[in-house]
């Protein structure tokens, strides 16, 4: 199982490091998590600087896909040599967004009649794009994902496992990373937000 998260300069640290860090948990034979960028570096929003693994072309192929999110995502999204790239297809990937990166599925076509969640500042652009918008924290329909707010990159990375490891391997995966003593109250709050989307 190959995951890629599409990381833009300008990129929020919480949606891609905190999706790459659960995800990385599970430690399955052939289980690879990739930070998939259109350039060898990317800088993120507050000045950090990291390498990725793979380019969009590479990232196309995965079996799953985080879009995250940046303070340029607008201008991603108007960049048709990016856009081209960005073959994503639902009936043979999961596909998962975060934030402003609802923006980039919208912009694909591929929340035709699915509503999203997103994050308060990307909203108007979201239902520019003719997408409504839902007030809550994670929305799934099939293979397709979408959260909003920063913190809710917790609730994909649970998704993703969820889908492709089963239930059991999600709940390990955040038990791992909650704060001890609120492991179990963690726990059923993911799996609570996911359990209807599975």
């Amino acid at each position: 199982m190959h995951i890629a998260i599409l990381t833009f300069d300008a990129f929020n640290e919480l949606d891609s490091l905190i999706a790459l860090g659960i995800l990385n948990r599970i430690k399955t034979p052939g289980w690879q998590v990739s930070i998939a960028s259109p350039t060898p570096k990317v800088k993120s929003m507050n000045g950090l600087t990291i390498e990725r693994h793979i380019n969009l072309s590479e990232a196309c192929e995965a079996d799953a896909v985080i879009v995250g999110s940046g303070m340029k995502t607008r201008e991603i999204v108007a960049d048709q040599q990016i856009m081209q790239q960005l073959k994503l297809d639902p009936s043979r990937q999961l596909i998962a967004a975060q934030c402003s990166g609802t923006l980039v599925l919208a912009k694909l076509g591929l929340l035709n009649d699915i509503p999203a969640c997103t994050d308060l500042t990307t909203t108007p652009w979201v239902k520019e794009a003719g997408i409504n918008v839902l007030n809550q924290a994670l929305y799934a329909k099939g293979n397709i994902a979408t959260a909003g707010g920063c913190i809710a990159s917790q609730y994909l990375a649970t998704w993703v496992i969820a889908k492709s490891q089963g239930i059991e391997a999600a709940k390990d995966a955040i038990h791992y990373v909650a704060p001890v003593g609120e492991k179990e109250l963690y726990v059923d709050l993911m799996i609570k937000n996911i359990a209807s989307y599975l």
